[in-house]
């Protein structure tokens, strides 16, 4: 089967200021099938599905050239070519979203503009599918429509400045309604080189004597890996820490892989719920609305 692979542009396209050579290739994973919220990145509610929200919001950011959103479904893919974004059908039967990414860039890298591709589809390939990519490449979640530029800018500095990592991610304090030991929010512990130890489900560390001298810090769940690397940890054995705790960053942990934790002030939230999209509509109709006023009184 061809792989379908939208043209860029439009969407609020990104123009970066940085060198090409520096900027970063962003991958938006994204699937229609979800046990609490089935078809959750066409949600439109706000008048553009969320997928789009997530694209604008990655756009922003100014160390990132290009965003493609990674899908094996064939209505997040129109969804997405109707908005101008760019977007890679890939496997449906990936295990993780790393592996989804890492296909994405073996199709950037190897395929030619036009090699295989039915009529409808000739001629839709970006210029950039063969030739140079970037060396950095980011992983943001599909749900995360209010992601902060800023911290994906950081993040991919943060790997920059740890040539022995082969990958990054965030590490955040604890929100004031956010139960540490609620055990769908991911924690993690650091070294004094920051990098990190370990990643659970449990409360770690444990504070035995109560001092209060550890600092706490979840995971947002935000990666940048080097481009390399993405091809070598698809080729890792699955692990056993891995499978006990369904989390796919212990995989390169446990296989001695350095991952670099750059720590920043996360406050945007996946949406993982039906609720939680309500929630984020309200929020952004009330920006609108404030942003209309704002330009009223000028």
């Amino acid at each position: 089967m061809a792989k379908r692979t939208s043209s860029s542009g439009g969407a609020g396209a990104h123009h970066p200021a940085v060198h090409a050579s520096k900027q970063a290739l962003a991958v938006i994973p994204a699937r229609y099938g979800s046990t609490r919220f089935p078809g959750k990145p066409l949600a439109a509610k706000t008048g553009r599905p969320l997928i789009q929200h997530v694209i604008e919001r990655v756009r922003q950011a100014k160390r990132v050239g290009r965003v493609i959103v990674a899908t094996d479904d064939p209505r997040i893919y129109d969804a997405v070519a109707a908005v101008g974004g760019e977007a890679v059908m890939t496997r449906s039967d990936h295990p993780n979203g790393t592996s989804r990414i890492a296909e994405v860039v073996e199709t950037l890298a190897t395929r030619s503009p036009t090699a295989e591709l039915p009529g409808e589809l000739s001629g839709t390939l970006p210029q950039q599918m063969s030739g140079d990519l970037p060396e950095i490449v980011v992983n943001v979640q599909g749900d995360e429509p209010e992601v902060d530029p800023g911290v994906i800018d950081a993040l991919i500095e943060g790997l920059e400045a740890h040539p022995e990592a082969p990958m990054a991610t965030l590490a955040s304090d604890f929100a004031a309604d956010e139960d540490p030991a609620d055990r769908n929010i991911v924690k993690l512990v650091v070294n004094q080189r920051g990098l990190a130890l370990y990643f659970s489900r449990s409360l770690i560390p444990c504070d035995r004597d109560g001092t209060g001298a550890v600092r706490l810090l979840k995971h947002p769940g935000l990666y940048a890996y080097r481009r390399d690397f993405l091809a070598k940890y698809v080729t890792l054995p699955a692990t056993p820490l891995e499978e006990a705790e369904k989390l796919e960053q212990l995989r390169a942990l446990e296989h001695g892989y350095a991952i670099a934790v750059v720590k920043a002030d996360v406050r945007h939230h996946g949406i993982d719920t039906p609720e939680q999209y309500e929630e984020f509509v309200k929020r952004w109709n009330q920006r609108q609305r404030t942003a209309g006023t704002g330009k009223r009184k000028r």
